[in-house]
């Protein structure tokens, strides 16, 4: 390739693709020169400085929004005994005479759903002022808020809205009944990677009832991991529907448990705050809803994959060597990455999208081992491989490592849990499924419904079978391009993994709402950029209110006069909680605070301490009567 020389004063679009690419040799860059790769998505992230706790009248807030969240949780449970995904047989509120209320009065389920999720999410929205800032002086403008909760506090309110959701019946997603069914399957010592549940345990089972007609003839998409854990939980409860349910929504506890420990580890590796990632993250109503309220087993892949990076990030940024001096055998570093990688696997054998974390955690460890972007890129073709051996023998031995890690790992789960290796054949099971979240499916959807509009008949298969493909090819040159720019330490590999995450779901052949924390969850603890909070904050709290939970027989005029009479006491019940009400007493006139503590000082309007107009809230019982 000749030299191009960096004067050009007008480069065409064709150079300055090859030089965003990191394809073009340029003379001053030197062969020492990173390129590009990263460079924009390198912003997203800047060191966040840790700030203090929060004043006494702060807490006070906080301890309101905290009960405003927990009466959402509250009416979402009950909303849920119309709303949520009840069996078809062993239903344990049929008949009883107040919890069998709800499934009789379908509008008013409806409502208390909806209601529920709108006062869940407005006080995850509220309580952010307490972990990334206010919005235009703290977001908007990229700065750490003044004070922040403290864990505890943090680790208390996601308590207290989860509570709740551990005896409601799954929400918004029948995918448990499946679950169920396909360990009930592998119990009876049959294969659920060739059989489907109407098939092995017959239409009229208690468990095959309640699945899904779309999924009651496909056989079990999952890693074998998940489906020893539901055999176990067969053996314990045999047909026993309700306990059954219970003990997987244990599996997703747990899950999520792993989270709220990994993320603020990762964080505070990453330098961010360890409560914005605990907030934007494990607190994020996606979360609550979907991976606990819906029982996914994406918690349980969450949790394994992100304990695992940290347990590998602890081992390679160890100052000790990952082997004993004079010996062959792991040091203490050593054994940390191994069993990362191991917890990582274990993670891909719930559900195989998370192996994709190993490929970043083995650019981190070639980097420990010295290998560089710049020593692959802008060598001398004559020196290249002088200069670049030690990179690439780097990156050949991480990937071996790695590799025979997980294929051991993989190889004792599969022979182990007896389920085989029929899982790999599965994989594309949910392509049935035709989402609007997933770019590849909306633009074939969309074009053949254009075609159909036009006459030209229905080609949304053939379009979709053009599409999904292309889509993948896509994500995976840019899953490379962010590999590089980690291999080029412009992105730290978690940042790198948490934005390949993303390209990989937005051009995923289906998406599922609970999908898109594959994602937020990781970069929560890299990304601060004002564009990426604004947008994960939106996205979840829209996302989380655009899926509605309603129940099976809920008819379209039922529906809407829910969601009417849902954003008339969402409203009321917010002015109830934040508003001074005309015949509440006005403390501050008897010279006490609100909590009836003597007051000594009245905090200036205009500071943090009290400005709450970001949250579009006037706590009036804070404000000092003169300003009335």
């Amino acid at each position: 390739m000749p030299d191009i020389p960096t004067g050009d004063p007008q480069p065409s679009r064709l150079t300055r693709g090859l030089d965003y690419l990191g394809l073009r040799k340029v003379t001053d860059r030197g062969t020492d020169s990173t390129g590009d790769y990263g460079t924009a998505v390198a912003r997203l992230h800047r060191n966040e400085p840790e700030v203090g706790p929060l004043l006494p009248v702060e807490n006070r807030r906080l301890q309101r929004i905290r009960l405003f969240g927990g009466v959402g949780s509250i009416l979402l449970l009950i909303g849920s005994l119309g709303t949520g995904a009840l069996p078809v047989l062993q239903n344990p509120i049929a008949g009883v005479r107040v919890l069998s209320l709800p499934s009789r009065m379908a509008t008013t389920a409806v409502t208390l759903s909806v209601t529920g999720t709108i006062v869940l999410v407005v006080a995850w929205l509220m309580l952010g002022r307490f972990a990334v800032g206010r919005l235009q002086d703290d977001v908007m403008r990229g700065r750490a808020p003044k004070r922040r909760m403290t864990r505890r506090q943090a680790d208390r309110t996601l308590l207290l809205w989860i509570a709740p959701f551990v005896v409601a019946p799954p929400l918004l997603s029948k995918d448990v009944y499946s679950y169920l069914a396909q360990s009930a399957i592998a119990y009876r010592g049959m294969d659920p990677y060739t059989i489907s549940p109407a098939a092995g345990l017959g239409v009229d089972h208690v468990f095959t009832r309640s699945v899904p007609t779309l999924w009651r003839d496909t056989p079990a998409p999952y890693g074998p991991l998940f489906l020893w854990l539901g055999k176990g939980i067969t053996a314990i409860t045999g047909d026993n529907l309700p306990a059954a349910i219970l003990l997987h929504r244990a599996i997703a506890l747990v899950g999520v448990a792993l989270i709220v420990w990994a993320l603020p580890r990762l964080a505070r590796r990453c330098g961010v705050s360890p409560i914005t990632a605990l907030w934007l993250g494990a607190m994020n109503p996606l979360l609550i809803l979907h991976l606990v309220g819906g029982i996914h087993n994406d918690g349980l892949m969450l949790g394994l994959m992100l304990a695992g990076i940290e347990l590998c990030f602890r081992g390679i940024d160890s100052a000790t060597s990952l082997r004993r001096p004079g010996s062959r055998w792991p040091s203490t570093a050593g054994w940390l990455l191994i069993g990362g990688t191991a917890v990582i696997a274990a993670s891909a054998m719930v559900k195989v999208s998370s192996v994709m974390a190993l490929g970043f955690v083995g650019i981190a460890l070639a980097r420990r081992w010295g290998a560089t972007l710049p020593a692959l890129r802008h060598a001398p073709v004559r020196q290249w491989w002088q200069r670049s051996r030690r990179s690439v023998l780097a990156l050949l031995a991480a990937a071996a490592t790695l590799g025979a890690i997980l294929g051991a790992v993989a190889v004792v789960i599969c022979v182990g849990t007896g389920l085989g290796f029929g899982w790999t054949s599965t994989l594309s099971t949910g392509n049935v499924v035709r989402s609007w979240m997933s770019m590849p499916t909306l633009l074939a959807v969309t074009t053949g419904r254009v075609g159909v509009w036009m006459g030209l008949g229905d080609h949304t298969q053939a379009m979709l079978d053009v599409a999904r493909p292309v889509g993948q090819l896509v994500a995976g040159i840019f899953i490379i391009r962010w590999l590089l720019a980690a291999l080029g330490d412009r992105l730290h590999p978690l940042g790198a993994y948490g934005v390949a995450t993303a390209t990989f779901v937005v051009f995923f052949p289906f998406v599922q709402a609970w999908y898109l924390l594959w994602a937020i969850i990781p970069l929560a603890a890299w990304a601060t950029g004002r564009w990426f909070r604004l947008i994960a904050i939106i996205v979840s709290a829209v996302i989380a209110i655009v899926v509605l939970p309603t129940g099976a027989g809920t008819r379209g005029f039922q529906l809407a006069e829910g969601l009417v009479a849902a954003v008339i006491v969402s409203a009321v019940l917010t002015a109830l909680f934040f508003e001074r009400m005309p015949w509440q007493r006005d403390h501050r006139d008897a010279g006490v605070d609100t909590d009836g503590a003597p007051r000594t000082a009245v905090p200036d309007p205009g500071s943090s301490a009290v400005d709450d107009q970001d949250l579009g809230v006037v706590d009036r019982s804070t404000t000092p009567s003169s300003s009335r």
